[in-house]
């Protein structure tokens, strides 16, 4: 091998600390300039999301569902620690899983108002999917419950798989409300500014 293989490297740097060498592997430790996030909604989603009233029932139907899901958790979690109040607790499955149920249909309404498709829209692809899980699980249940599928410790097992399930899509739904909100808070400084 040649010694003059690598004559032509003209880096000129000191040592790792060196910005220039960061610079130059496009790695500067000051904030880089990253490529704009594309907004959850176009403006005239945004218009559409503000003008239907499905946004309305999704903002109520949301926060009662997860109210009913706090209280049936405590239900489920009094069944498995006292072995007592299993027909109160498969009730308030039973009402969780309808009102899982009402605001599925009622968020596909919602979606296809906003974005023009019942699921799967692509600013909450990955929510919708994660909510099919949900569903599978809820549904999954009440059929182990009029079927007689295996014993109420084990239903109520189900029921809490599905009720994590349901706790990570909660929260991807929120973190997604939250970064929507953040956007629209940006944008709005963002003009402010430019005025």
């Amino acid at each position: 091998m040649s010694n003059h293989l690598y004559t032509s490297c003209d880096a000129q740097f000191t040592s790792a600390t060196d910005p220039s060498l960061w610079s130059q592997l496009c790695f500067t430790p000051e904030k880089s300039a990253r490529a704009p996030r594309q907004a959850l909604y176009t403006a005239e989603e945004k218009r559409r999301r503000d003008a239907t009233p499905w946004t309305l029932v999704q903002g109520i139907l949301a926060p009662l569902q997860f109210l009913v899901f706090l209280i049936s958790l405590g239900l489920v979690a009094r069944y498995f620690a006292t072995g007592e109040g299993l027909w109160l607790a498969t009730a308030s499955v039973i009402l969780k899983t309808a009102l899982l149920y009402t605001i599925m249909i009622t968020g596909s309404i919602w979606e296809r108002v906003v974005f023009g498709r019942y699921l799967f829209a692509p600013a909450f692809f990955w929510e919708d999917v994660f909510s099919m899980l949900v569903i599978a699980l809820h549904t999954a249940y009440l059929a182990a419950i009029i079927g007689h599928i295996g014993s109420a410790q084990q239903q109520m097992l189900l029921v809490l798989a599905a009720y994590a399930a349901y706790a990570i899509n909660a929260t991807q739904f929120l973190l997604k409300l939250r970064a929507a909100r953040l956007q629209e808070q940006a944008a709005v400084a963002s003009v402010e500014r430019a005025s």
